[in-house]
């Protein structure tokens, strides 16, 4: 299963609505990405995060000068 490696967050499952309000299941999946992330011992680890989470982690980023 896709999951967001930082927060678990998964897919979001429900229906869809026709104008006739015909419900269809429907699965909303994450805007996972592959990055590259360097833990306290050096280690780098290739893991998926989803476009919200990257982007939140670059917005709090504290080594940027």
């Amino acid at each position: 299963m896709a999951k967001d490696y930082i927060t678990g967050k998964s897919f979001l499952s429900g229906n869809r609505r026709s104008h006739a309000m015909n419900a269809t299941r429907h699965m909303w999946k994450l805007n996972l990405q592959t990055v590259h992330l360097v833990d306290e011992l050096g280690n780098v680890k290739k893991v998926k995060v989803s476009a919200r989470t990257l982007k939140k982690l670059q917005s709090t980023d504290t080594t940027k000068a």
